[in-house]
């Protein structure tokens, strides 16, 4: 069924603080987020909002390869946080501003500091919010360390907070022991919302070489088996918090979508899928919500956001 006939049935756009979105998908960070041409054909092909590559203060290579390996329960990665740094990054955000959908700015920092820094700039490029990258597995010294520590968050959320005005999402870990203890304090230091879950820690092995397959051993999993530990990141989150949640992990359908909607989350972001179904897959995804909400008589995403809970 052609979107524009399922738009007249039923209305999935949704809102979150600071972003009005036509369709609950966002192009999640790190894929095709190194440009604005790229971002733009993320946008055509029916993305409600885009997320840029993660950022920091200076130009940053990455590791080396291998950084990427396939398995049979999804994709590791590792690349190390590869980016052009902030004062380089101005001409590819300004591009795609001004757009039909919001821009929200990916940042990384090694403390406070730097996010108070990369945060200000992001604003001024433009970005309609933030995104903190304070969870990535696989960059020593930035996110695996600092979204582990409450009070870490709690410090570098506030201080963002207090520097800009467009809101502030943070992006959490599920590599800790209690998630919605670390979203608790991103609520305790006044952030507008999380995103859940980043990627797992994992690492894969050649076993005709008997050595780690990825240059830096250990990489972040993403793609489908994440998707029930992201469902019960957001399930908990949603438990302990009155902080709006955008859900990402393993969105192949519309039905996983639907399912991180009903565990709580007002959006989800795809990545792996991109990769998994092609550029297509936002439009692909908005199709299948349209066509459920429709059998089941929802006309609003919000009705089902967090239905799961009051079960």
């Amino acid at each position: 069924m052609p979107i524009s006939d399922c738009d007249k049935m039923v209305d999935i756009a949704t809102t979150l603080p600071g972003l009005k979105l036509k369709n609950p998908t966002i192009l999640a960070a790190g894929i095709l987020g190194e440009t604005g041409a790229s971002l733009e054909n993320v946008a055509k092909a029916g993305a409600g909002a885009v997320v840029t590559k993660s950022i920091g203060i200076e130009p940053r290579e990455g590791h080396g390869n291998p950084t990427f390996v396939e398995t049979e329960h999804g994709i590791i990665n590792a690349m190390g946080l590869p980016n052009p740094g902030i004062d380089n990054y101005k001409d590819e955000v300004e591009s795609i501003i001004g757009t039909n959908i919001p821009v929200i700015g990916s940042i990384f920092g090694a403390d406070a500091q730097e996010f108070e820094i990369l945060a200000v700039e992001m604003e001024k490029f433009g970005v309609s919010a933030l995104e903190l990258n304070l969870s990535c597995p696989h960059a020593k010294g930035y996110g695996a360390i600092l979204g582990h520590d409450k009070e870490k968050v709690l410090e570098i959320t506030k201080v963002v907070k207090g520097a800009v005005k467009v809101p502030v999402y943070v992006k959490l870990s599920p590599n800790v022991s209690n998630i919605a203890e670390i979203a608790c304090a991103v609520e305790d230091a006044e952030g507008d919302g999380i995103v859940a879950i980043n990627t797992i820690s994992a690492m894969a092995i050649d076993i005709d070489m008997a050595l780690p397959i990825l240059s830096n051993a250990i990489g972040g999993l993403s793609g489908p088996g994440i998707k029930p530990i992201g469902l019960r990141c957001i399930y908990e989150i949603k438990a302990e918090t009155e902080l709006p949640v955008i859900g990402v992990g393993g969105i192949l359908s519309g039905n996983d979508a639907i399912e991180y909607i009903m565990a709580g989350a007002s959006a989800v972001q795809i990545g792996s899928g991109v990769y998994y179904k092609g550029i297509g897959i936002f439009s692909k995804v908005c199709q299948q919500i349209q066509e459920f909400m429709d059998a089941h008589s929802y006309k609003t995403i919000k009705e089902m956001v967090g239905i799961a809970q009051k079960g």
